[in-house]
């Protein structure tokens, strides 16, 4: 069964033995007790590959948003969130909004709404929050991010960034969107977990030294939660070693395979959406079921991601590709989706026959 369900974009996967051992997985203490060891020389070192000045270390962006949104809000905040940003922030900001916060809505890739709806938050002396992800897979058009960082310098506020897609895969170094949009030094509050781009099931929490410095002395999962496993800290410490090592080359092969894979597609007048991001969707095929177009598929031996939210009619289906799959594997999987589509009989698409 060829696998394009993970989203492992590095193919790092830390199997038992991969890097140095613990002697237990946890201190049965919270991190405002004891910082776990290790977990203050890996966030500096995360800090530093984002551009940022300071981290910490959290279990996961749930602990990570519900804690940040749960301080930062208060009556006289307003929290303006892009269209389409992820659950788990969105998440969190239910949390503000039921602490006193305000909540408004702007449209996807929009920087003059925005900037329209900051000003009118900072001349109602208003304090500002923009919230978005760093990057949305299957979006043709991505967030300004620069600008709505400059958006936020020009009205007193802060932009918090959902970085997870990006973490390890964009950006010099892995770096992700601050990197990528050299935007290092603005008044950004980046949230990412580790477990996509660098295969570690941990979050950081990444800005200034003064921002990083309240958050820790307010923090309340801190207190309430168990931090990372010592497991955990190790696994990353080693992903950072390999991305050092190879992670460049390891972001080049799959960039190649990605365009492979499009490129292949191209020549059989089938469209996808991606870019030169590891997550692609294919375009809608009049008259082709995507639900059974993912069976059919699963038939072959090739194992896709279905994203029917509820409605099957308007469903979607992704390959997501990594650095671990080889030229075969895209090859055999662009045959299967050939034989796939012939499977289901549809005359319209006349090239499927000499494909196959």
């Amino acid at each position: 069964m060829l696998d394009f369900t993970s989203v492992l974009y590095l193919g790092l996967r830390h199997p038992l033995g991969s890097g140095r051992p613990w002697a237990a997985l946890s201190l049965g203490r919270p991190a405002a007790l004891q910082s776990p060891p290790g977990a203050a020389a890996l966030a500096r070192e995360l800090a530093a590959l984002q551009g940022c000045e300071a981290a910490t270390l959290l279990p996961s962006t749930l602990h990570l948003f519900w804690d940040l949104f749960g301080l930062l809000a208060r009556p006289g905040t307003v929290i303006c969130v892009e269209a389409g940003t992820y659950a788990i922030a969105r998440w969190g900001i239910e949390r503000a909004a039921a602490r006193g916060a305000a909540v408004r809505g702007f449209a996807a890739a929009d920087a003059d709404g925005l900037e329209r709806l900051a000003a009118a938050v900072a001349g109602a002396g208003q304090r500002l929050l923009i919230v978005c992800d760093g990057f949305r897979p299957g979006r043709e058009r991505q967030s300004p991010i620069a600008r709505y960082a400059a958006t936020a310098a020009r009205h007193g506020g802060c932009l918090v960034l959902d970085d997870t897609q990006a973490l390890g895969v964009l950006g010099r170094a892995g770096g992700g969107s601050l990197r990528r949009h050299a935007i290092e030094g603005a008044p950004v509050v980046v949230g990412a977990s580790l477990a996509k781009g660098f295969g570690v099931p941990l979050a950081v929490l990444s800005g200034s030294a003064a921002a990083l410095r309240w958050f820790e002395a307010r923090s309340q999962t801190r207190v309430h939660a168990s931090p990372p496993s010592l497991a955990a800290i190790e696994s990353a410490r080693h992903a950072l070693a390999l991305n050092r090592r190879c992670g460049d080359t390891l972001r080049a092969r799959l960039l190649q395979r990605v365009r492979q894979f499009r490129h292949q597609l191209a020549a059989l007048r089938l469209r996808c959406s991606g870019g030169a991001f590891p997550v692609q969707s294919l375009a809608p095929l009049p008259g082709v079921d995507m639900p059974a177009l993912h069976a059919a598929l699963l038939q072959h031996q090739v194992r896709t991601v279905l994203h029917a939210d509820g409605v099957p009619a308007q469903a979607r289906l992704s390959f997501v590709i990594t650095a671990a799959h080889t030229a075969a594997c895209i090859e055999r999987a662009v045959q299967a989706l050939v034989q796939a589509l012939a499977a289901l009989r549809r005359p319209f698409h006349p090239f499927i026959a000499e494909a196959s």
